[in-house]
């Protein structure tokens, strides 16, 4: 199944994406949230869809920025939490070792956005920079978890844009937060597939571009700790809870790691794309007021 979201921002209504076609579930499912996955609301949004539970559909032509707006999958979760330098190369280009264990940083809630709403420049910002990730979605609470039981737990994957201010994060005090968690910096989708669509998330081509210039392509077997690997090991050090968001990484390519830097400006425009999970597109915008 693909979940969406679909409407103006903060208020959308839950749908699916049914060849082509957005199919209305919110009378029946009307947030796909925490008590949603708590309740195994995919089950039961799987049996009433194939059991002729009642349909409409709006229109989905321009899937995008344009026609029908798409919201993030989901409703703003409990926690974003990333993953850095899961990739040699980018560790490489960011001028590191690669890690021995993955190193977790968050990313405040208040930057979740949709897959196609515009990036704002913060106040003071000079290096915005652009990670593509896949991103995991937590299906039910998750403490302790082993790695052999940990792809158990995940309800579905999407894609999501980690944005970074450079010089936040490098040069703020030593806190990666500051540089992850403008409003925008998060944005989400177009949808959350379920692991039956998926196939094998370990080998998952990501891309992205900056105004159609190939910069970061590469593949998910290239992550240094697998997608079970992380579930389970962030798992040992905090509760995931079900509508959790995981931030796996992302390849090299990043502006900061080009020779000299190529950082984002206003008109910009960044698509990234995980194979079999969907592509996002953002339009960078100017420093908000």
């Amino acid at each position: 199944m693909k979940l969406l979201r679909y409407g103006l921002s903060g208020s959308e209504r839950t749908g699916l994406l049914v060849n082509g076609e957005i199919v209305n579930t919110g009378d029946e499912f009307p947030e796909y949230d925490e008590s949603f996955f708590e309740r195994d609301g995919l089950s039961a949004l799987r049996d009433w869809y194939e059991n002729g539970g009642v349909r409409s559909s709006v229109d989905s032509e321009g899937i995008s920025s344009t026609g029908v707006r798409i919201g993030a999958p989901i409703t703003r979760p409990s926690k974003i939490i990333c993953v850095g330098k899961n990739y040699a190369d980018h560790a490489k280009e960011l001028g590191g070792e690669a890690p021995s264990e993955p190193v977790l940083f968050m990313k405040a809630t208040t930057a979740f956005s949709g897959p196609f709403d515009d990036v704002e420049i913060p106040r003071g910002s000079k290096h915005l920079d652009y990670e593509a990730e896949l991103a995991i979605v937590i299906g039910k609470k998750a403490k302790y978890v082993s790695e052999e039981c940990a792809l158990d737990y995940i309800a579905g994957y999407s894609v999501m844009g980690d944005y970074s201010e450079r010089e936040f994060q490098k040069h703020r005090g030593g806190q990666w937060a500051k540089g992850k968690s403008a409003d925008t910096f998060a944005p989400m989708g177009p949808y959350l597939v379920t692991p039956d669509e998926v196939g094998d998330v370990g080998n998952l081509q990501i891309w992205t571009k900056v105004n159609g210039e190939m910069r970061q392509n590469a593949n998910t077997c290239d992550m240094l700790f697998s997608v079970p690997y992380l579930v389970s090991y962030i798992s040992q050090f905090m509760t995931l809870l079900p509508g959790d968001v995981i931030a796996t990484g992302t390849p090299s390519g990043v502006g900061m790691g080009m020779n000299p830097p190529q950082y984002l400006r206003a008109g910009d425009l960044v698509e990234m794309c995980v194979d079999s999970v969907g592509k996002i597109a953002q339009r960078v915008i100017g420093a908000a007021e």
